[in-house]
């Protein structure tokens, strides 16, 4: 009798019963990154930390990674795609063009950013201190860097005095880190010219003849995302045209550039997750400050200097944090 009443009441064991119910919804985090994840360390240090603080991607948190290789029209698809889906936290790890469409397509998703320039110049936030709104993050641009490249390429090349700027001409940001070497230059009695490249079809080789008709000797590049997938042709166009080349990110020095002077990205990109997970436990963006580099890494291409016909200073070499040969 007891296997009819089994059946006609559909009784369970409790394992069952704990089986069927519904498993608890997992953070979901939006993360918008410039180049694929297997050529862009950010990505992994970003990961990195997130697993320091005890997250598993699949297991405790779920990660959807959106990929604009550069382009600022992906950039703007992503992020309206990214709002749509709502995740708990929004993350932007490249360009202006995203962080400012994220910050006007929603008021409500908390977005932590890594932004290349000063948050506060541009209008991204209200202080560093108090952000406001719905943004925090981090940055990796200390105002005192624009200054600190331009003194290395005179340490490097005491004959410097007029410096080309590899920029992208639409880019708001690249404008504004141009006027603050403008601002460095002037007590080092170096000559700033831009050299203007056009998101849409770039031409570099354009960009690097007019630096010859400008007679610079040295050329820094502005962080943006266009030239991420340029590298390699940057490097050697300022080799063939045997300028002393200064960038924003240690990666252009492996792929042939002669000098960084940078925050540690990887560093950075970790304590980003330190801001998804305050925010996942309660904290609002508003109430998180925007942090700002501590610690800045200097790496020197032996090799290119040596094609060039450059000479790295004894007392140079020995500050450098990486030396590649």
């Amino acid at each position: 009798m007891g296997g009819d009443l089994h059946d006609r009441f559909h009784m369970r064991p409790w394992g069952a019963v704990v089986g069927a119910q519904q498993p608890a919804k997992l953070p979901r985090i939006g993360y918008l990154a410039g180049a694929a994840d297997h050529k862009n360390p950010s990505v992994e240090a970003f990961r990195q930390g997130l697993r320091d603080l005890g997250y598993i991607e699949g297991k405790n948190i779920q990660v959807e990674f959106r990929y604009t290789e550069g382009w600022s029209d992906s950039a703007l698809k992503f992020v309206a795609e990214f709002v749509q889906l709502k995740p708990d936290v929004l993350v932007i790890g490249q360009g202006q063009a995203a962080i400012r469409a994220a910050k006007q397509a929603t008021k409500t998703i908390p977005i932590v950013v890594i932004t290349t320039v000063d948050p506060v110049t541009t209008g991204l936030v209200e202080s560093l201190a108090h952000p406001g709104g719905n943004l925090t993050g981090l940055t990796s641009v200390a105002r005192e860097l624009s200054g600190k490249r331009l003194e290395l390429l005179k340490e490097v090349v005491p004959t410097t005095s007029r410096v080309g700027f590899l920029l992208e001409a639409d880019s708001p940001g690249a404008a504004v880190r141009f006027t603050e070497y403008q601002a460095a230059a002037r007590p080092l009695k170096i000559e700033v010219h831009s050299l203007n490249v056009q998101t849409q079809n770039p031409d570099f080789a354009a960009a690097f003849n007019s630096a010859g008709k400008e007679r610079v000797t040295a050329l820094i590049t502005v962080r943006d995302a266009l030239f991420y997938r340029f590298q390699k042709r940057i490097a050697e166009l300022a080799i063939k045209h045997r300028l002393s080349s200064m960038f924003e990110r240690s990666d252009y020095v492996e792929a042939g550039g002669l000098i960084s002077y940078a925050a540690d990205d990887a560093e950075i990109n970790r304590r980003a997750a330190y801001y998804v997970d305050k925010i996942l436990k309660g904290a609002k963006p508003a109430d998180l400050p925007v942090a700002q580099p501590t610690k800045f890494e200097l790496v020197i291409n032996l090799k290119t200097a040596k094609q060039i016909g450059v000479i790295i200073p004894p007392n140079v070499l020995a500050r450098a944090d990486k030396v590649i040969r």
